[in-house]
């Protein structure tokens, strides 16, 4: 049997990152069936059930190999899933992206900021990652702003998972 990654929880003043269990899928399942909740993903179609395992499996086996990946995002208040935030490995460009996605009743609360902010510290000074990047779709407001509240800085239209994305990025100076 695999033995699971150790996998530090974060924890900020409303929310509670921690690692993702099977058990876990049936909240992140429901998040994912909202309407227009993937609008801005290079797959905008709600995942079935088997595809939500599949994404926590994977979560383990990332953390595994690269000492960082997603967390559940909890609040702290009630324990109730609200989403995910962390990094993410891109093999195509050898870089390492910080994502989030929410439900949609916690949308403009600032929870995406304030999970993606410790999520980029953590990348930063826990794992020594020299570079973070954010992506988003041109038309996604929102996730610019979380990104640059969140320290990082536009570089860049690029194309990103076969689209034109917006290149974020926050850098170490050695």
């Amino acid at each position: 049997m695999e033995t699971q990654p150790k996998i530090p929880m974060i924890t900020t003043g409303r929310l509670v990152m921690r690692p993702f269990t099977l058990s876990d899928r049936e909240a992140l399942f429901n998040i994912v069936q909202e309407p227009d909740i993937l609008r801005y993903f290079p797959s905008r179609d709600a995942w079935p059930m088997e595809k939500v395992e599949r994404y926590i499996q994977y979560q383990a086996a990332h953390w595994r190999k690269f000492n960082y990946g997603h967390w559940a995002a909890i609040l702290r208040e009630t324990g109730q899933i609200i989403g995910w935030s962390g990094l993410e490995y891109l093999p195509d460009t050898d870089e390492t992206e910080v994502g989030y996605l929410f439900s949609r009743d916690f949308w403009g609360k600032g929870y995406a900021t304030e999970s993606a902010s410790a999520i980029v510290r953590f990348g930063l000074k826990r794992v020594g990652l020299k570079e973070i990047i954010g992506l988003t779709d041109p038309e996604n407001i929102a996730s610019q702003r979380v990104l640059e509240k969140s320290g990082l800085v536009f570089t860049r239209s690029a194309s990103y998972f076969g689209m034109e994305m917006f290149r974020y990025a926050i850098q170490i100076s050695d």
